[in-house]
């Protein structure tokens, strides 16, 4: 199943809110940024997540919104007594009288402390709205992931069409260059050696033969449409297979002794490009 790597999910939860966002990575890179007082489940999240993405750079962001009128809180006495020793050690070095506000000491980190914050009934309602979002997270994955498998299997049908196009053509190909040098030599009006051009019409058939190519190209589209059915992540075979395919995009152009031929062989690199960029949004 083509799952997208780009998503946005949102799950606020009484005074809990989360928001999960994923991009484009090609490992696994997870992110938290939470308050302080609970990173202590923040592994355990991180396993959660785990088990249902893959790849991808994921930023989870957790927010507390509480009534602080409401929410009683105390404060370290022992923080507040380092606090003042340290500013009379400042003074006693500067020689400085220093005033400190009680207001400053109050908004120094770590000074307050939340009674609430932290409880177990609250990291039960964060890790419940964090499964909630990441279900909606990998929801709109499977949604964008389904879209871009619909474009890839598009771009795929109008590279065969191209290819079935080139294969039509390529018996009269070799037949056109043997032509050709046969024009040249009657214009030459010289002799020629029999045996020597044979084998130049043996190199030039050779050397413009694209059946081998064409073959490949029509194995790795079935390959591509193959993987775009699989269950598991398939972003990096789906990209190892789209530089296959450009490879033998650019052996048949190399090959092309036609203007038509040439022409076609771009418009399938241009194909194959566009299906690269799709594929690297596919986890």
């Amino acid at each position: 199943m083509a799952k997208s790597m780009t998503a946005f999910a949102r799950v606020e939860l009484n005074n809990i809110s989360w928001e999960i966002r994923s991009v484009n990575q090609r490992y696994l890179d997870v992110s938290f940024r939470m308050p302080d007082v609970f990173r202590s489940i923040e592994m355990a999240l991180k396993s959660s997540l785990r088990q249902q993405v893959q790849r991808g750079k994921v930023d989870c962001f957790l927010r507390i919104s509480k009534d602080r009128a409401q929410t009683s809180f105390d404060v370290d006495d022992q923080l507040v007594t380092s606090l003042l020793a340290a500013c009379n050690q400042i003074d006693q070095i500067t020689g400085n009288n220093s005033e400190l506000h009680v207001m400053e000491i109050l908004g120094w980190p770590g000074v307050i402390l939340d009674k609430e914050l932290g409880s177990s009934d609250e990291q039960d309602d964060i890790t419940a709205a964090f499964k909630q979002a990441i279900q909606l997270l990998v929801e709109m994955r499977q949604r964008e992931g389904e879209s871009l498998k619909n474009i890839v299997l598009t771009q795929l049908d109008e590279l065969s069409k191209i290819v079935a196009a080139i294969r039509t053509e390529a018996p009269t190909i070799a037949a056109q260059q043997q032509q050709k040098l046969q024009n040249r030599l009657a214009k030459i009006k010289s002799e020629v050696d029999i045996g020597r051009l044979e084998q130049e019409l043996v190199y030039l058939a050779q050397k413009s033969d694209v059946v081998e190519e064409l073959d490949r190209l029509e194995t790795l589209v079935e390959e591509v449409k193959h993987t775009l059915q699989q269950k598991d992540a398939i972003g990096r075979r789906l990209d190892f297979l789209m530089q296959e395919l450009n490879r033998e995009a650019n052996t048949l152009s190399s090959k092309a002794t036609i203007s038509n031929t040439s022409l076609q062989a771009v418009d399938l690199k241009v194909i194959i490009e566009q299906m690269r960029e799709q594929v690297q949004n596919i986890e």
